[in-house]
């Protein structure tokens, strides 16, 4: 199911609001490919933006500013991928399986002894695969910490979820939901929300026929977590995404000419520490989770994987889902070998949060694409019109709270973290 979420228009007839609500296209096989931010992970995406107002506006204090009226044009465009007919693949499409749903009934039916053997319709290259198949244990230690004091306070994974994530959503809330905070952050009319079943993260945010389009897991959509991902969607990737594009740095060549480091991890562990931002229980439970897994597929086959994070979570298809994940790529799952983007998440998180006190969280948005190790370098060289910096972000002393909050409820110090870090 897919929305364009515009915002109320006037009828002319009655005199009244009307919202609209206009369906789209479904989005083509493989635009669903991941957690990762596709469009907006890739600096060489491009929009077409309106012309620069002539009056700037300080660095010192960079405030969100009314969208333009011309709505930017969108040209999908990825870093990474196989050349295939002409095309570029992303490769998250690339290292999905095709045959998923086949290997996991016959997974189960062994009753969890069977390796599955995976088949891609474009596989990545190998060289791209070996450059996601290092998996690090620098945060290891910290990751299982966090699961089991979350475990110590709710008893399993599947209480802890329920408890604070509440209960699943209709598509009808969610829609609302979603219609509720684009008005909250001022780009009702700008994304197109599809609703799927099929996606191995809880949502992703890709662009389809030129359009911004925010894909969002039915399957795991609980009510008291969709702001989380909301605020991890669209007000830091998307809000990030629309910044880079005014920038010098907006192309590769930019990139090289300014020597950025990568987006990453900087990107992901923003976007991560949004998502639990206000919870009230803010445990970097999934963050820490993706990252153990990951590093036990370097060391494991996907059947041992399975039963080693059974300690952690009991469902099993939620435990299916994380395997999958950090077995991506992989064609013989009875091999140890991981596809380690996923460690991207924790890391991201305790990097900025070791630096937290001398990060500048409003320039970090409003410079776009870039690591916080580039912004007190960048920002003089920024294009400072029509910045996005979304509603969170406005209140300082309550942002930087409840990064103390999530520091606290994790048991990370500051002294631990100077020493990873």
């Amino acid at each position: 199911m897919t929305w364009m979420i515009r915002p109320p228009r006037t009828s002319t007839r009655a005199g009244v609001l009307a919202l609209g609500a206009v369906r789209d296209s479904e989005l083509p096989p493989g635009a669903e490919s991941g957690p990762e931010d596709l469009l907006y992970n890739d600096p060489r995406s491009s929009l077409a933006l309106p012309p620069k107002p002539k009056s700037k506006v300080s660095l010192r204090s960079v405030t969100p500013v009314p969208k333009p009226k011309q709505q930017p044009q969108l040209c999908r465009s990825f870093e990474k991928g196989d050349e295939l007919s002409g095309k570029k693949l992303c490769i998250l499409t690339a290292i999905k399986p095709t045959n998923l749903e086949k290997e996991k009934l016959r997974f189960f039916k062994s009753d969890y002894t069977y390796n599955p053997q995976f088949e891609y319709a474009n596989p990545a290259l190998p060289g791209v695969l070996a450059k996601h198949s290092n998996a690090s244990d620098r945060f290891l230690k910290q990751s299982i910490n966090i699961m089991e004091l979350t475990l110590q306070k709710y008893g399993s994974y599947e209480k802890f979820e329920q408890a604070t994530g509440g209960s699943l959503l209709s598509k009808t809330r969610i829609w609302s939901h979603v219609r509720k905070y684009m008005v909250k952050e001022g780009c009702l009319g700008e994304i197109v929300v599809h609703l799927t079943e099929d996606l191995l993260s809880r949502a992703s945010m890709t662009v389809v026929n030129g359009c911004p389009t925010l894909t969002i897991n039915i399957s795991t959509a609980r009510e008291h977590w969709l702001e989380g991902m909301l605020r991890h969607e669209i007000g830091t990737h998307y809000f990030r995404g629309i910044n880079n594009l005014q920038q010098p740095w907006n192309s590769w060549i930019g990139r090289k000419k300014h020597e950025l480091k990568p987006n990453n991890p900087t990107e992901e562990g923003l976007a991560s520490i949004h998502s639990v931002l206000f919870r009230k229980d803010p445990f970097l439970w999934r963050a820490a989770l993706l990252y153990y897994t990951v590093y036990q597929a370097s060391q494991m086959s996907f059947c041992e994987l399975f039963k080693d994070i059974g300690k952690f979570v009991k469902d099993p298809n939620t435990r299916w889902d994380y395997c999958v994940r950090a077995k991506r790529g992989w064609t013989d799952t009875s091999q140890p070998g991981c596809f380690s983007k996923d460690q991207v998440y924790l890391d991201g998180i305790l990097q900025i949060l070791r630096f937290r006190e001398s990060i500048d969280f409003h320039l970090l948005t409003a410079l776009g694409k870039v690591s916080y190790e580039d912004v007190d370098r960048l920002k003089g060289l920024a294009v400072t019109e029509n910045m996005r910096v979304p509603h969170f972000l406005q209140d300082h002393s309550r942002y930087m709270e409840h990064l103390e909050r999530i520091m606290e409820v994790n048991e990370l110090t500051d002294a631990e973290l100077k020493d990873l870090i």
